[in-house]
Parts: C-alpha cells; structure tokens; sequence
C-alpha cells in the first residue's frame, strides 16, 4: 500500500529533535505535509487547516494519534530537516518509479526561489537547479546554489546524482563548460548544449560552419499561427568535422546544430538564430523536438510551481525550511502527474483538498512502481 511505500522510502530521514521530547513523529509531519501540499497547501497554517479539516482520515491510517500539531510546530520540524538527506531519499524515489527509454530527453535549468532571502538581505535568495525528464514531465532532482552565477559549480553536482545512461541532457548556454561535457559523456549520457559567446572561438566556429545554410531560403519550415502571432522555425543539423579549428577538448563532440526561428507579432518580426554541440549524430528531426523540448521545463515545471503552487509568493526562508517546501512542491506535482484523470493541476489540488478519497488515488499513483515492488 502507498503508506508502506511512502515510510520505506522516506524513513531514513534524521529527526534532528531529543526522542524523548518528541510528541509528532517527524513521518506523520512529513506525510501530512506532503498530503496538504498536494492538495494546495501554500503554507504553515494551510497544512495544519488541512490536517485538523481530515483528522480522521489520518488517525485511520496511523498518523496523528496526538492529534493535530500547531503550525509553528509544523514549521519547526519541517525547517530543521536535512535537505541533502531529503533529496537523496526523493531522488532514490524517482530513479524507482522512473522508467526513461534510452534516449529520452532530461533539461536542466534553473529557477530562483524569489522570496527565501533572509530578511536582513535580498542578496541571500536561494537558486535551484532542477532535472526535468521531458517526455514524462516529472522532476527528477534539484540542488541549491547560492545564486546563479554558481549554475556551473551547481550542474555536475547534480548530475552525479542522476542516472543519465544513454539519455539525452540539454542544458542552456551557461552550462556549456567543457567538463559538464565530459562529465556527460563519462556517465555514458549524451550532451545538447546552447552555445552563445560565452564560448567565443567555439561560437564563432558555429557560425561560420552554417554561414550558406543562413543565407539560403529557410527550409524546411515549421510555421504556427495562434495567440495572434506567426511563427515559422526550421533546423538544421551538421557533422562536427565540418567546424574549423581545433576542438578535441569538447569530449565526444559529433554534432553542431542551428535552430532559426522567425516570429511576427504586432507589425513586428524577428528573425533569431541559436547554436548547439551535441556529443549524439542527431538527425534533424530529434534535434528539433530536443531544442523544443527543452523548453519544456520553464513551461510544464517552473511556470506551474508559480502559477498553480505559488512558488514566487511563498515567503517561507528560515533554516531548511525554502529548500524542504521547494522539494515538497516538487513531490507532490510529479504525483498529481502521475494520477491519471483529466484535469488543471489546480483543479487536482482542490479534489485532494475536498475529498480524502482522491488524495489516496493520487498517492497510489504517485507510489505505483513501489507498490508493485
């Protein structure tokens, strides 16, 4: 059942508390935590509203024999435990209920926790580096850094906890280093990196390679027409071999790639060219649903964590408290995902709030693959 699955797996958190001063055990704050969260749960009080508004539901599977804590008590524990120790168990987690096909595509990315800064300085807000599989729009990790600047110290800390075997991971020009692409390719993983002047030489070279291709009519086309703006793309796909200069230093480098794009809105039109390597022989196809795909973690993970779980309004920072609520944010979306009904993820989260029932159906789907184990 999805109560064993969840203590199996998240029981080896640390309760940083004096066991004979503890009245809550840290799994039921944790559970409740996570169900109010799924339920739409924005802060302290709302997890204790949740809690004491399904009391019976919770003491019927264990949880809660105290009754309900008070929300400072809720904020308290929830602060005090070890981030590392909780990413690492949901990260263990997902590499369980996770099955990615070889190939598949894996954005990392990162987003600001806008209001985690101390009070006594806006400058300490917290950056989160996510892992995002694409295809299954499930989140597959985070780390924090102290800002994004430190993205590239961040990138491979992450990425040695992730199982990228034979797939594929895009990531945005500031992580377009030459040991994030040997760490992919040593992980036996394939890279699709952006690359912008930040990597000048390697750029330019770029460039020039599809300086005819820039020139000729754009083909083939891929055009859209809504939102009351037209845009046309098309992509295009060469042999590193055909770069001028010398760079062996990009570990396994087969491939660059140019992406244009033309977009016409309001009386104006742009016309934008983005450049790739890319240590896979992409054909031309996969390198465009890639490029798009990419972009899926700012559309299906970070736009929804502010938009549907109000991640940019939260105001919670001390302790662990940020980082813990980040990851709990994260835990409940890819279970709302993995409940298969139709419906907003609002929509879900209101189910959960009204009807215990539902919430269980969104727990055994999110804990599925642990259940069958």
């Amino acid at each position: 059942m999805y109560i064993e699955a969840f203590t199996s797996h998240f029981s080896h958190i640390i309760d940083q508390r004096q066991t004979a001063k503890v009245t809550y055990p840290l799994e039921d704050i944790l559970f409740v935590s996570l169900c109010a969260v799924i339920a739409g749960a924005e802060g302290w009080s709302d997890i204790h509203c949740y809690a004491d508004g399904h009391i019976a539901w919770f003491q019927k599977h264990g949880y809660l024999k105290e009754g309900v804590p008070a929300d400072d008590t809720i904020a308290r524990i929830i602060s005090r435990i070890d981030p590392d120790e909780f990413s690492a168990c949901f990260m263990q987690w997902m590499q369980a209920v996770h099955n990615a096909s070889d190939g598949q595509l894996i954005a990392i990315d990162g987003k600001t926790l806008k209001g985690s800064y101390q009070r006594n300085d806006r400058l300490s807000t917290i950056h989160m580096v996510n892992a995002f599989a694409c295809e299954n729009k499930l989140v597959l990790g985070q780390l924090k850094t102290s800002n994004k600047s430190n993205e590239i110290t961040a990138i491979p800390d992450l990425l040695r906890l992730l199982d990228i075997n034979e797939k594929l991971v895009s990531i945005d020009a500031m992580g377009c280093q030459k040991s994030i692409a040997a760490q992919i390719v040593k992980q036996d993983g394939d890279y699709l990196l952006a690359v912008k002047s930040n990597q000048k030489s390697l750029h330019d070279a770029i460039v020039s390679a599809f300086s005819s291709i820039r020139q000729a009519p754009l083909s083939p086309l891929a055009i859209e027409n809504k939102h009351g703006r037209v845009e046309a793309r098309a992509y295009h796909v060469l042999s590193a071999n055909e770069l001028e200069g010398d760079f062996s230093e990009w570990l396994g480098l087969r491939s660059i790639g140019m992406a244009m794009s033309y977009r016409h809105c309001d009386g104006k039109g742009a016309l934008t060219y983005r450049y790739y390597i890319s240590s896979a022989e992409l054909p031309e196809q996969k390198f465009a649903d890639a490029v798009r795909s990419h972009w899926s973690i700012e559309n299906s993970l970070h736009w929804v964590l502010d938009a549907s779980m109000g991640e940019d309004h939260c105001q919670i920072y001390q302790n662990h408290a940020a980082e813990n609520w980040s990851l709990l944010r994260k835990l409940s979306l890819n279970m709302l995902r993995s409940e298969p009904s139709k419906g907003s993820i609002p929509m879900k989260q209101k189910r959960a709030w009204m009807k215990p029932e539902y919430l269980e159906d969104v727990l055994r789907a999110g804990f599925a693959s642990l259940i069958e184990i």
